[in-house]
């Protein structure tokens, strides 16, 4: 048998006490923080708000109701594309860790050893879903805690459902959680039917919903779409001709608000009352959808029935003056005219408009989205002064 020499030996000796103290150590944290982690089930059935819509009877949507979009998906539902710029982007070895990058926590410690500084990475894709439940202090406790509910998670479920939460959760501005809002938002589109580029831009946001915001900062949401679209390719998700065509498309983000279908507010208005009486202010988060006796073909020929009597009323009973006053500068142009009449509301249909010059059976208007226009007498000559009754 080979004798040791004793340095050798001693030295050997002293670095597997100090592995079983390291064991002995996370051991004894673990025991310490698991009583107090959420368990896989609570994050498994994770409260996703999503808000009251109301839609009429075959199906379109008349209102939304809540302060979060958020459009859930199963995993089945969401692109490979999307898939792979997120792990690409965030946790390129996502797919084959446990939970927790352990060169990423050595490097991290080194680090700390070195600069006295805490590295405040991003962590593994399986921590950042765990942060939600751990809180974001900047402490090695936090740290720990999301370290082993990561494994936990690991544990108890499968990749897919885990990036199906991640995915459903994330907070990518604008309101908009889960990609399925975020394209939404961004697009006025379903995730479906993102361009790659367009997926690149919101698998960005997961990390700076706020910085790399395309409708915040282009510039930078332009380089953030770069750097997933980049990562794409090195790890051999995209070829060049793709990357290359995805990197020369430019980017048409704009804000999409929930689209209505149907002008029907206040039915939506009636729904909405009865949800809150019903169920109070979870009748905002619990995703409910309330269908209404609404006909969408029905519903606009009923608003113009009553629009139409509306106005047929009031020219029966005359004028009731200017809802408000301008004082126009002397030297008039047209992008004077355009501000005033800009900021004012188009209601019922009818479109705002200043009136610039007035003759004895005529008037000249300015009129929002269209310019100068003449009204004659025929259009006038109803104007008599308002009768109140």
């Amino acid at each position: 048998m080979p004798f040791l020499p004793r340095p050798l030996y001693l030295v050997l000796a002293f670095l597997f006490a100090l592995f079983g103290l390291g064991l002995l150590g996370i051991l004894g944290a673990y025991l310490a923080i698991s009583p107090g982690l959420p368990s896989v089930a609570v994050l498994k059935d994770i409260h996703l708000q999503v808000p009251l819509r109301v839609y009429s009877r075959d199906g379109r949507l008349l209102a939304v109701y809540g302060e979060k979009r958020r459009i859930p998906l199963e995993y089945t539902q969401i692109p490979k594309n999307m898939v792979n710029a997120v792990v690409a982007a965030e946790d390129e070895n996502f797919w084959t860790h446990p939970g927790v990058d352990v060169q990423g926590v050595l490097r991290a410690a080194l680090h700390f050893a070195a600069t006295g500084e805490r590295d405040q990475g991003g962590g593994t894709i399986t921590m950042q879903l765990a942060r939600t439940f751990v809180g974001t202090q900047k402490s090695f406790g936090r740290k720990a805690r999301e370290a082993f509910l990561a494994f936990r998670v690991e544990n108890e479920l499968n990749k897919e459902e885990i990036l199906a939460l991640y995915l459903n959760q994330g907070y990518l501005g604008e309101r908009a959680y889960g990609v399925g809002a975020a394209a939404q938002t961004y697009y006025g589109t379903d995730v479906a039917s993102l361009t790659l580029a367009q997926t690149a831009m919101i698998a960005g946001l997961f990390q700076s919903p706020s910085a790399a915001n395309p409708l915040v900062n282009e510039k930078r949401a332009l380089a953030r779409r770069g750097y997933v679209l980049g990562r794409m390719l090195a790890d051999g998700y995209i070829d060049k001709t793709t990357y290359a065509q995805a990197m020369a498309e430019p980017d048409t983000a704009g804000f999409h608000g929930d689209a209505t279908e149907v002008a029907a507010p206040y039915m939506a208005e009636l729904a909405r009352n009865y949800m809150v009486d019903k169920y109070g202010d979870d009748a905002y988060t619990e995703g409910y959808s309330v269908v209404t006796t609404i006909d969408s073909r029905l519903q606009p020929l009923a608003v113009k029935a009553v629009r139409d009597g509306l106005q047929a009323y009031d020219e029966r009973h005359g004028w009731r003056g200017a809802t408000a006053h301008v004082d126009l500068p002397a030297r008039l142009t047209d992008d004077d005219l355009d501000k005033v009449v800009g900021d004012r509301d188009h209601v019922g249909g009818l479109f705002p408009a200043v009136v610039t010059k007035v003759d004895a059976q005529s008037a000249e208007l300015y009129v929002d989205g269209a310019g100068s226009v003449k009204l004659g007498w025929d259009g006038i000559k109803w104007a008599h002064k308002f009768i109140n009754q």
